[in-house]
C-alpha cells in the first residue's frame, strides 16, 4: 500500500512540475472527447481520423519550421503565401507547362530555398527586423500568387502522383483480404518498439551520469500509455485504408528536425541564441549563419506545405495561404514554445497542431460557422500564451 502511495505521490509531483508540458495533451484529449460527444460519435471514426491527419499535414510542416524561428526570437509572417504561391507554381508547371511532377516539386522546393535565403539575408545582413521583412514578403507573395493565377483562376491538378502526396495511403501487403491494413499495424508495433527502446536508453544514460529519473513503475506506466495511444490510432487507420502518405512525410520531417535540435551542434546553437544571443555570439557561435539557416529552412518547409495543401485540394487557388502563418504560430505556442524564445520542441508543436486542427475538424463536423471558429481559435491561443507566461513567472519565483 505504501508503495502505491509513493507512486501516486510521484505522479502528482511529476504533473505539478511539468504542468505546461502535460497541459497540451490534456487539452487535446478534452477537445477530442467533447467533439466525440457533440458530433454523435463521428469524430472518432477511422475515416475522420485519417482525414484529420491529411488536414493537419500542411500546418504541421509549417509549425515545425516556425518553432525554429520562434526559438530564435524571430517571426515569419510570409509563410502562408509562400505556401500558396508554391502550390500555384507547381500547378502551373505541371498543368500548363507540361513539366514532370517530380521536377516541378524540385523547382518549387528550390524556389522556397531562394525565398528563405533572400529574406534571411535581409534580416541578418541588412538588419531589417524579421517582422518587417516577412510582413513585406507576405504582401509580395500574396501579389505574386494573385498575379500568377489571374489569367486562369483556380487550376485543377490531375497528376495522380502529385495528388497521392496528400490523398494517398501507404501500400499494403499484396493479396491481403483480411480487411485490416497489415503494414500499418507492423509500422505501429515498430514505432512503439523504437520509442520504448529510445526512452530506456535515455533513462539508463541519465542514471549512469547521476541525473534524477522517475521511478521504474512510473516510467513503465508512461511508456504503456504512449504505446496504447499509438496502437489504437494505428488500429483505427488499419481498419480504414492505412497510414496516409502525408503522415509519413510529416513523420520524416519531424524526425529529422527533432534529431537536429536535440542531437547536433546546430540544435544547441539555436537554443543558445534563443536563450541569450549576446552570450552565444561571445562563445563563438555564428549567429547570422544560424539565423539564415532557420529562415531558409522555414521557406523550404513552406514550399512543402504548399505542395501538400494543393495536393489535398487537387487544385491551386488564389486564396491558398490565407492565415496559414497564424495556424503555424498558434500551433508552436500551444505546443509550449516560449514567447521569450530559447525554449521549444518540434514534437510538441505537432501536438499543438492537432489541438488547432481538431478544433477545426470538430467544428466543421458540427457545421459551425467559420467566424465562430476563428473566435474559438483566438481564445485557445491567448489561453495557451497566458499559461506559458504565468508558468514561467511561477518557476522563476
Amino acid at each position: 500500500m505504501s508503495e502505491n502511495k509513493k507512486v501516486i505521490g510521484e505522479i502528482k509531483e511529476l504533473l505539478t512540475h511539468n504542468a505546461k508540458s502535460y497541459m497540451m495533451y490534456a487539452a487535446l484529449l478534452v477537445i477530442m472527447i467533447v467533439f466525440q460527444i457533440w458530433t454523435g460519435g463521428l469524430f472518432f471514426t477511422a475515416g475522420n481520423i485519417s482525414n484529420l491527419f491529411n488536414q493537419a499535414a500542411y500546418v504541421a510542416v509549417l509549425a515545425i519550421g516556425m518553432t525554429l524561428i520562434l526559438i530564435l526570437k524571430h517571426i515569419d509572417l510570409s509563410v502562408g503565401y509562400v505556401a500558396g504561391l508554391s502550390g500555384a507554381v507547381a500547378a502551373i508547371l505541371m498543368e500548363k507547362a507540361g513539366v514532370n511532377v517530380w521536377l516541378a516539386i524540385l523547382i518549387v522546393l528550390a524556389m522556397g530555398l531562394v525565398i528563405g535565403f533572400i529574406q534571411g539575408s535581409i534580416v541578418t545582413k541588412i538588419g531589417v527586423p524579421a517582422f518587417v521583412t516577412t510582413l513585406a514578403g507576405m504582401f509580395i507573395f500574396r501579389g505574386l500568387l494573385t498575379r500568377s493565377l489571374s489569367g486562369t483562376g483556380t487550376i485543377v491538378i490531375d497528376d495522380p502522383a502529385y495528388k497521392a502526396l496528400c490523398q494517398g495511403f501507404i501500400p499494403d501487403i499484396p493479396g491481403n483480404t483480411s480487411g485490416i491494413h497489415i503494414v500499418t499495424m507492423i509500422i505501429g508495433v515498430l514505432l512503439v518498439a523504437a520509442i520504448v527502446a529510445g526512452q530506456v536508453k535515455a533513462r539508463n544514460n541519465k542514471i549512469k551520469y547521476g541525473f534524477q529519473v522517475t521511478s521504474f513503475p512510473v516510467f513503465v506506466m508512461g511508456m504503456a500509455a504512449v504505446s496504447v495511444v499509438i496502437l489504437i490510432v494505428c488500429w483505427m487507420l488499419a481498419c480504414y485504408r492505412g497510414i496516409p502518405v502525408s503522415a509519413v512525410i510529416v513523420g520524416v520531417i519531424l524526425a529529422a528536425y527533432s534529431f537536429m535540435l536535440s542531437k547536433t551542434r546546430l540544435g544547441r546553437y539555436i537554443y543558445g541564441i534563443g536563450g541569450n544571443e549576446q552570450a552565444a555570439e561571445l562563445s563563438g557561435v555564428d549567429v547570422k549563419k544560424v539565423t539564415l539557416f532557420a529562415f531558409v529552412s522555414m521557406s523550404v518547409l513552406a514550399a512543402v506545405a504548399g505542395i501538400l495543401y494543393s495536393s489535398r485540394l487537387s487544385s491551386a487557388t488564389p486564396t491558398a495561404g490565407n492565415a496559414f502563418e497564424m495556424d503555424a504560430i498558434a500551433s508552436s505556442y500551444i505546443g509550449g514554445t516560449a514567447v521569450s524564445g530559447g525554449v521549444g520542441k518540434v514534437t510538441n508543436a505537432i501536438v499543438g497542431t492537432f489541438v488547432i486542427m481538431s478544433l477545426t475538424n470538430g467544428m466543421n463536423l458540427m457545421g459551425i460557422d467559420i467566424s465562430y471558429q476563428y473566435i474559438v481559435k483566438g481564445i485557445i491561443f491567448i489561453i495557451a500564451v497566458a499559461f506559458d507566461i504565468r508558468s514561467r513567472k511561477i518557476m522563476n519565483n
